[in-house]
């Protein structure tokens, strides 16, 4: 993975906090400066918690589990959208439904009642529909997919949360401790760095910002896929190559056996010509 530098963060505007009025105290270990009545974020520990951070997440993947990434502030939808997708990771980019996580089950039904949906308007029966019928079928379509659309290929809880602003999403962080789901969080100087598990200090309102950490964080991801998908592939080859010797052992085996019968039979026919003369 290229490694992220320090100028690279300085030029997205990672370093520029809130107003120092805003600030949360328990920020202040992650604080380089202040100027202009802004707080300045120490990139250096921005670097090293990003990477600690990368290093856990691609872990969690190497597993085979899931992390679900959460921004429904307005500039944050689009990238993060985007990478979630091309990960093929869960997202909720719209509204976070209070009991996602902690009530999963009555989501999944209406993941269900979201497919089956679905299924029915491919089929003669939507379009023997009256024009009423299929607008109210289609319009409760396009609402559940706008709120759950994201997590429509969601069979189980992620094993990991990846959040933009710990503020705006505290719903989610509560729920992801109440199930004991580890926590990535990009975390603003007005925000407490102490209720996630791997706080990435970082200015979580300028696109830029929240872009170049997402990528980061969606290039360990990809790192740890590639790293699953070489381990299933070494095992799938040692199986094998196990397999294979289990063959030539048990040919081996065999070998002697024929051998002898084959003297046997010999001795056998020898002797009855023997008998014969």
């Amino acid at each position: 993975m290229a490694q992220l530098q320090y100028k690279d963060l300085l030029d997205a505007g990672v370093h520029f906090g809130h107003l120092t009025r805003k600030w949360d105290p328990r920020i202040a270990p992650y604080i380089f400066m202040e100027k202009n009545g802004i707080h300045i974020i120490d990139l250096n520990k921005t670097l090293s918690l990003l990477e600690e951070a990368s290093n856990a997440i691609k872990q969690i993947v190497r597993s085979g589990r899931k992390v679900m990434f959460v921004a429904t502030k307005k500039q944050a939808q689009e990238v993060v959208a985007d990478e979630a997708k091309r990960l093929k990771m869960p997202y909720v980019t719209e509204r976070w439904l209070g009991g996602m996580l902690t009530n999963f089950a009555t989501v999944r039904k209406s993941l269900k009642k979201m497919s089956s949906i679905e299924k029915m308007m491919k089929e003669d029966t939507f379009t023997n529909m009256a024009k009423r019928e299929r607008l109210m079928v289609t319009r409760e379509k396009e609402k559940l997919q706008k709120i759950l659309g994201g997590i429509a290929d969601l069979t189980r809880l992620p094993a990991a949360l990846f959040i933009i602003d710990v503020k705006r999403e505290h719903i989610a962080i509560a729920e992801a401790h109440k199930l004991g789901i580890p926590v990535f969080a990009i975390v603003d100087t007005n925000s407490n760095p102490e209720v996630v598990d791997f706080p990435i200090p970082a200015n979580d309102d300028a696109y830029k910002s929240i872009a170049i950490i997402t990528q980061a964080i969606g290039r360990a991801i990809e790192e740890g896929l590639q790293e699953r998908k070489k381990d299933k592939d070494d095992q799938k080859l040692q199986e094998e190559e196990e397999t294979k010797r289990q063959v030539d052992n048990a040919s081996r085996k065999q070998a002697p056996a024929a051998v002898a019968a084959e003297t046997d039979e010999t001795e056998a026919e020898a002797t009855d010509a023997e008998d014969n003369a």
